[in-house]
C-alpha cells in the first residue's frame, strides 16, 4: 500500500479530491528538546561505572584530560561542548588570577590601582608606616594571602603618601574596595586585633567582606570572655 504521506503526484491528486487527508507534518525538535537530550546523555554518563580515579566525580569537575579519556564511550558532541565550556571557564579564571603578590603603590597610583581597578576586582589596601610592629606583621600575613588568593589585588602604601597627615595611632589601616567602591575599613590596632593577629583571622575578616573566597566560616580566634566584664555582669545581675 502506498504511503499517503509520500510526496508523489498521485497523492497530490488524491488530496485535491479529498480522498486522502493532508500530509502529516514531521515533528520538529525544539531547542529545549535538544537540550533535554544532552542533559539526559550527561546524566547517563554520571550513572555509568567509573574508574577509581573518576569515582564520585561529576562531569563538571573533571579535568580536560579526563574528558578526553571519555570520548570513546560518550557522545563526542556533548563532551566537546563541555570541554569548550571548561576551557572558557579556565581562561576566565586565569585572567582574573593575575596578581599573587603585595605591590607597593604611591599616592599618585591610588586612583588607577584602587578606585579604577576594574570590573569584579577586589582590592585590599594596607596603609602602613615603617617601624610599627603590627604593620610588619600585617604585611607578612598579606604576602601569604596574596599567593593563596591571586584574584584579589593586595596593595600597600605608606599612609602619609596617600593621605597627608594620617595619624600614626590609626596604623595599620586596611581599606577594602570592590569595583572602585569602598566596602570595609579596619582602622588601628584595636580593629585589627593587635599583635596576636593570625593569618587565619585576617583571612576570615577579609572573607566576611567578600574580598577573598575563603573556606573559613567561623572566627578562628578563641572566644575568651573578659573576666572583668563577666564580674560586672554578675554584680549587675545581683543588684537587679
Amino acid at each position: 500500500m502506498q504511503d499517503p504521506n509520500e510526496d508523489t503526484e498521485w497523492n497530490d491528486v488524491l488530496r485535491a479530491k479529498g480522498i486522502i487527508g493532508p500530509k502529516q507534518k514531521e515533528a520538529e525538535i525544539t531547542e529545549d528538546q535538544i537540550q533535554a537530550l544532552m542533559d539526559d546523555a550527561i546524566q547517563r554518563r554520571t550513572d555509568l561505572p567509573q574508574s577509581e580515579g573518576q569515582r564520585d566525580k561529576k562531569i563538571d569537575d573533571m579535568s580536560l584530560d579526563e574528558l578526553d579519556e571519555l570520548e570513546d564511550s560518550e557522545d563526542e558532541a556533548v563532551l566537546e561542548q563541555y570541554r569548550q565550556k571548561r576551557i572558557a571557564e579556565m581562561r576566565a579564571t586565569a585572567e582574573k588570577a593575575r596578581f599573587g603578590s603585595v605591590r607597593e603603590i604611591s599616592g599618585q597610583d591610588y586612583v588607577s590601582e584602587v578606585t579604577k581597578a576594574g570590573e569584579g576586582i577586589w582590592v585590599v589596601l594596607h596603609l602602613y608606616a615603617n617601624g610599627v610592629p603590627l604593620c610588619a606583621l600585617l604585611h607578612h600575613h598579606m604576602q601569604q594571602l596574596a599567593v593563596r588568593f591571586p584574584q584579589t589585588k593586595f596593595l600597600r602604601s605608606v599612609a602619609t603618601t596617600c593621605i597627608p597627615n594620617f595619624p600614626e595611632k590609626n596604623l595599620p589601616t586596611i581599606f577594602i574596595y570592590h569595583e572602585g567602591a569602598m566596602r570595609k575599613q579596619f582602622i588601628g590596632p584595636l580593629e585589627l586585633r593587635g599583635e596576636k593577629l593570625t593569618v587565619d583571622e585576617l583571612e576570615f575578616m577579609l572573607g566576611q567582606v567578600g574580598a577573598v573566597a575563603t573556606e573559613i566560616t567561623e572566627d578562628p580566634r578563641p572566644q575568651i570572655r573578659d573576666k572583668l566584664l563577666a564580674e560586672l555582669e554578675d554584680k549587675s545581675s545581683d543588684f537587679y
